[in-house]
């Protein structure tokens, strides 16, 4: 099954709304599974969140956009942009 990146941006000074729907964001993501990869927020130079990035595994790119399209943060409005796109595993090599 190929990755995709899910790369989001939060809209400015969303940060309560953020902090409103992270349960229910990180209970999307955790119903994958094994799917996912990694995940986790990206950060300003102060440490404070400014979006989202995940690596999950999808059977194709349109099931990538959906999952995407229902996280509850997109669903609350918290991303001014959202990319998604394919990804490939090299670093660090699997044994």
């Amino acid at each position: 099954m190929p990755h995709y990146a899910i790369h989001c941006i939060d809209k400015p000074h969303a940060g309560d709304l953020r902090a409103e729907t992270r349960a229910a964001h990180l209970d999307h993501v955790r119903a994958l599974g094994d799917k996912v990869l990694c995940g986790g927020p990206l950060l300003d130079e102060g440490g404070t969140p400014i979006g989202s990035l995940l690596i999950i595994d999808f059977p194709g790119r349109k099931d990538a956009i959906e999952f995407a399209a229902t996280d509850p943060y997109a669903r609350a409005g918290l991303f001014a942009s959202v990319a998604v796109t394919a990804w490939r595993y090299v670093m660090p090599e699997r044994g």
